[in-house]
């Protein structure tokens, strides 16, 4: 869906917008149309093209997944050699600066998401239509997807309201406030939620519990815990969704767009892409990156050996924990059993991330294996949600007992038994949480932003510095280009 995608519109690095056919198979669409016009959203069907052009934006978000688990405590940069992407590198250091080419993919296909949503929304008056409220929902969930990721990035961003950015517009439009971005990522999820049906019409479409799930996420980054719970509650209750039984189950391709899946970023191995535009393929880059280099042997095939858990992350793990296995790869031991053969990186570890290794495939895909792995992101799993809704509860002193409830249902399928359920409370069971947040979720591109917002990144995340770090910076080509208008992030 991506390659005809890179007419550049603004100094902020937003695309032009191409409307897509809609298909079965929601990502193996094709290109239908390439436009940027005011002649369009004449029909329904025409709305629909757009948005699915605005929902391919989000098979990019490979590398804020795989940048964000670099960036933590949990894994290393790895690659080639010390030189082997530099961003990555600089990332795992914390010596990261504006000149970034990696963070600044973040930055630009974020906004690319954010003006193909906003296209839609400002002719969402033009054409009216049965059904018209679920499509503009979809469109205002995606676009406070793509919001909330610039704000967790960035912090304050530009924005523009229903309208596309123009040309000029970086020399005009202020940066919003953390907090404002904030209140509009609420205020479109809470339409979403509003008009979003529970069952989604086309598997990967926005549903109602991923709207309200979202916004949940939104209110307890910003320590909004009543308000937290209450959305996490609307989601637990509508008896939608529940944790599969098999935990390593989950992140297999049998596993894909199960029960516990409230939204799940869909890819393919139908096209592929090289690496002057890693975005450009409909697979999930981020698999072959983390694979094994030169491996040879079963289950898996090689990768380039990025995104390495170390040694203290194995160990974060409780004894009798079945998602070590299920999370990380002891690739020595794996070797030794099953006659395997790798080579080693640089900062190798001995582990990888066994989530989303590359798997060995029935058929060969087009273009760089490395580079098409159909593994869909579980982007927002039902565990997330019952650990963020004990997290509300706990923090915002609001109901202990309800707490560790959720809390121990994640605990309960992770150690297959009752015998290892919490009864902490206060702040005792604050601490319990976020380490069971780390050990559920390590190598999903959570935990930089849970340490962030928790305020325990210092003396964490090694090279993390206070009042800098928790910000990454703007790519120094857009403050170029907003001529003054938009100021630097503290500390670079």
């Amino acid at each position: 869906m991506k390659k005809n995608i890179y007419t550049a519109i603004a100094s902020i690095g937003i695309l032009s917008l191409v409307a897509i056919s809609c298909t079965d198979e929601f990502v193996d669409s094709k290109p239908k149309y390439s436009l940027d016009t005011e002649n369009y959203f004449n029909s329904k069907t025409e709305y629909n093209n757009a948005l699915v052009a605005a929902y391919d934006i989000l098979q990019s978000t490979y590398v804020n997944a795989l940048l964000g688990e670099i960036a933590s405590d949990n894994t290393l940069s790895g690659g080639e050699s010390a030189t082997d992407v530099t961003g990555f590198q600089q990332v795992d250091d914390m010596t990261h600066t504006p000149v970034n080419d990696n963070l600044k993919n973040v930055w630009d296909w974020m906004f690319a998401g954010v003006q193909r949503t906003n296209y839609i929304l400002e002719f969402k008056d033009k054409t009216d239509f049965e059904g018209k409220n679920q499509i503009i929902g979809e469109t205002r969930f995606l676009r406070a997807y793509f919001h909330f990721e610039l704000v967790k990035w960035f912090g304050g961003i530009p924005l523009n309201g229903d309208k596309r950015f123009i040309r000029g517009d970086e020399a005009i439009i202020p940066r919003a406030s953390i907090s404002e971005v904030y209140a509009s990522i609420e205020d479109d999820l809470i339409f979403a939620a509003a008009n979003l049906s529970s069952t989604a019409s086309q598997t990967g479409r926005a549903t109602k519990g991923a709207a309200l799930a979202l916004l949940g996420k939104a209110y307890l980054y910003q320590n909004k815990f009543p308000e937290a719970a209450a959305a996490f509650e609307q989601v637990i209750i509508s008896s939608k969704y529940s944790l599969v039984a098999d935990y390593a189950s989950i992140f297999e391709m049998d596993g894909e767009n199960g029960r516990e899946s409230v939204f799940e970023i869909q890819y393919t191995d139908v096209e592929g892409a090289g690496f002057p535009c890693l975005q450009c393929s409909e697979g999930n880059v981020a698999v072959g990156f983390s694979g094994v280099r030169n491996y040879d042997g079963p289950k898996y095939t090689s990768g380039f050996s990025f995104n390495l858990p170390t040694k203290e992350t194995y160990n974060s793990f409780e004894v009798g924990d079945l998602r070590l296995s299920a999370s990380l790869l002891d690739i020595v031991a794996w070797s030794a059993t099953n006659n395997a053969t790798y080579g080693k990186g640089y900062k190798d570890t001995g582990y990888f991330n066994q989530k989303y290794l590359p798997r060995k495939r029935i058929k060969e895909s087009a273009g760089d294996l490395n580079l098409t792995n159909p593994n869909n992101y579980r982007a927002i799993r039902y565990a997330d949600v019952l650990l963020m809704a004990a997290e509300a509860l706990n923090r915002g002193s609001i109901n202990d007992t309800k707490a560790l409830g959720y809390l121990n249902q994640v605990r309960d399928r992770a150690f297959r038994d009752t015998n290892h359920r919490i009864s902490s409370v206060g702040a005792a069971l604050t601490d319990i949480i976020l380490k069971e947040r780390r050990v559920e979720f390590v190598g999903e591109g959570h935990r930089f932003f849970d340490l962030v917002r928790t305020n325990k990144a210092v003396g964490v995340i090694p090279g993390f510095t206070a009042g800098k770090n928790e910000l990454f910076p703007l790519p120094l080509q857009e403050i170029q280009f907003s001529t003054g208008n938009w100021s630097q992030n503290p500390g670079y």
